[in-house]
């Protein structure tokens, strides 16, 4: 998967999430208890993001990654000044925000990610 220009149409509801940095009710999207191998790309842009293989149950209510595909997520701080917020590095879309230092991983780090921020692609089945 290649990094893109072009993005796509969103509803409202992405919108608010992806481009008003809001945020999905915990436990109701549709990634958070959600375990198939893939790749989980940008909902606008379609870059890839994470990989399944970095996708853990943290019982936070969103998806979580321990860590993100090289040079797709940029970290920024977030204007509430106490946390770091996650956006596509390809078209700045909203993700979420990561944590560091709560030892649910060997990374130590969770990337907590609205499911409405991203897409899922499955592997291609083996033959």
């Amino acid at each position: 998967m290649e990094k893109t220009t072009g993005y796509n149409e969103l509803t409202d509801f992405e919108r608010y999430v992806i481009e008003g940095k809001g945020t999905e009710r915990p436990f109701t999207g549709e990634y958070d208890d959600f375990f198939l191998p893939g790749t989980y790309i940008c909902r606008r842009c379609n870059s890839p993001l994470y990989t399944s293989e970095s996708k853990f149950q943290a019982h936070c209510g969103w998806p979580a990654f321990d860590q993100e595909i090289p040079g797709a997520v940029l970290n920024l701080p977030d204007p509430d000044g106490m946390r770091v917020e996650i956006e596509c590095a390809n078209c700045h879309a909203h993700l979420g925000h990561v944590f560091v230092g709560e030892r649910l991983t060997p990374t130590n780090t969770r990337h907590c990610v609205n499911s409405v921020s991203m897409k899922f692609v499955p592997s291609e089945a083996k033959a």
